[in-house]
């Protein structure tokens, strides 16, 4: 059994997700009177269930157990964490969310990076008394890696030569069974299974749990295309994704409405439903919603999908399909104290490196063939596939955040957490007067990876103010407009391993990025207060 996961906390219910070895009944008991239990579903021959657990009591911190067929199987009695426990808030207390994105998985890259800041973190929180638990940890992609495996992974796939399409890529994942394998390797991890099981999670994926420059453009889809093994490849990678992580996203109350979790409980094998949801999700993009949202107290969540919906029509190229931003401008409306949009890629980036990525886009559609190759290979070369690539999304985004921070019930903050880019760092957008509310882009990445060496310095450079001018000038010059806001850098940029905690305590708000030191242990390398003073 790889462990339990607990995924949503909802009033007295929460969801527990569990994999086992065989078909079986999985029951979640936690304290005297709360329980659920649920039949596994088989995808690949392997067994999942998502349990609701529900008479949790009130403001209270309640240890569980794991049974399966009636067994008690977790947690262990040699394991050295506490007990998993599901805790439901107090009234009044303040909000707490961590996030980060972009981990390969410690057992294969201990002896690589700088210390797992996400593996720092649970072992702080597990052995440190008096550490305040995290209401959420927001994972902002790249939970797993299916293009750039361990080397036990790779060792793994040499042995299964003969059970792969011959012409697959030798070191990466392009089967549901292989996934799986990804997500044992990572989530076996002591620091990650304990933490995982105490802390509630929600995911969202970016390019590297499908392959690198995911529905970066119209060229890049026409030639990963053609390589026969890419729809065993996009299937596997969107129908496990749909099972490891995004059904964990699903609040308790709502797993009736999605119809892929009604079909696959249904029946006693979801292969095929599974396979042809996959398949499905490629072929119609925008057809299924990635993205979703919860609200903590008076922390609304909005997580949005930043990869498998995009419009790469040239011209018309868009972040969200036209249905994501309707959904989207329709939940941002209400009344709570702090928006909190969780975005895969960081809204505002350097401001050089945005001017750049306006720029390739511009080029990438003219009619000039050998400008607009040389555009795209650029492109593709550099990662310029942010929202500064996609302009219209990018406005978009701005102009909507900027009118919520306008309204006559403006929220105290509006934040925008993303991971991606391998560095640390808070800007705040320059809205004018009227936007009473501030608005700051927090950027966590990565938890366990790191920058190259070599670009750190450009990275850098993208925060002078010269260097901005001069590609804001470029931009101009081939006939950009100005961005709809501007922005600046409060805090950062830090390269090493970290993990962010953004803290909401009545319309106050306030984040803190963490570093791994040598030691493994974390030290803080960025605090700002996010409201107005």
């Amino acid at each position: 059994m790889l462990g339990p996961v607990l995924r949503r906390v909802e009033g007295d219910h929460a969801t527990v997700w569990v994999e086992t070895a065989q078909p079986a009944t999985v029951e979640i008991k936690a304290g005297a009177k709360a329980h659920g239990a649920a039949r596994t579903f088989c995808v690949h021959g392997h067994h999942y269930a998502l349990v609701v657990v529900d008479g949790l009591p009130a403001a209270a911190s309640t240890t569980y157990e794991v049974l399966i067929d009636g067994e008690v199987v977790w947690p262990r009695p040699d394991d050295p964490y506490p007990p998993p426990a599901i805790r439901t808030r107090a009234p009044g207390q303040p909000t707490r969310l961590v996030f980060g994105s972009c981990r390969k998985a410690t057992p294969y890259s201990v002896t690589h990076f700088p210390p797992d800041a996400l593996d720092a973190y649970a072992v702080r929180l597990a052995s440190e008394a008096g550490q305040p638990a995290p209401d959420l940890l927001v994972l902002l992609g790249d939970q797993v890696y299916a293009d750039e495996t361990p080397d036990k992974i790779k060792h793994w796939l040499k042995k299964r030569r003969r059970h792969r399409r011959p012409d697959a890529p030798a070191t990466q994942v392009i089967d549901f069974h292989e996934y799986t394998k990804l997500y044992l390797d990572s989530w076996s991890d002591p620091e990650i299974r304990w933490l995982l099981s105490t802390v509630p999670s929600t995911m969202i994926f970016d390019d590297h749990e499908i392959i690198d420059d995911w529905n970066s453009s119209v060229g890049w889809r026409a030639s990963i295309t053609q390589q026969s093994w890419w729809s065993q490849r996009i299937q596997a990678g969107l129908a496990s994704y749909w099972v490891y992580q995004h059904l964990g996203n699903l609040a308790p109350s709502a797993l009736a409405e999605d119809p892929i979790y009604a079909a696959v409980t249904s029946t006693a094998d979801a292969t095929k439903i599974l396979d042809d949801f996959g398949a499905r999700s490629e072929h119609e993009r925008g057809s299924y919603r990635w993205s979703y949202t919860l609200d903590i107290d008076r922390t609304r969540l909005v997580v949005l999908d930043n990869r498998a919906g995009r419009e790469l029509t040239p011209g018309h190229r868009s972040m969200l399909p036209e249905s994501e931003w309707e959904w989207f401008f329709s939940v941002v409306r209400g009344e709570y104290d702090h928006l909190v949009v969780g975005s895969s890629l960081p809204w505002l980036l350097p401001p050089a490196i945005h001017h750049l990525e306006a720029i390739s886009e511009r080029l990438a559609e003219s009619p000039k063939r050998l400008v607009a190759g040389l555009a795209e290979w650029t492109r593709l070369a550099l990662d310029l596939e942010h929202w500064a690539s996609f302009g219209q999304s990018f406005d978009a985004l701005s102009v909507l955040l900027g009118q919520i921070g306008a309204d006559p019930s403006a929220p105290a903050t509006i934040s925008v957490l993303s991971g991606d880019v391998h560095h640390s760092y808070a800007a705040k957008a320059l809205y004018g007067p009227e936007v009473t509310s501030p608005v700051h882009q927090l950027t966590c990445s990565p938890v366990h990876n790191e920058a190259p060496k070599a670009i750190r310095p450009a990275m850098r450079l993208g925060w002078n103010p010269s260097a901005a001018n001069a590609l804001r000038a470029a931009a101009r010059a081939i006939g950009l407009r100005r961005p709809a806001v501007r922005w600046r850098k409060l805090v950062g940029p830090h390269f090493g391993n970290a993990v962010a905690t953004l803290v909401h305590n009545g319309r106050q708000a306030r984040v803190t990025i963490e570093g791994t030191r040598p030691d493994k242990r974390l030290t803080v390398v960025g605090q700002l207060r996010l409201d107005r003073s």
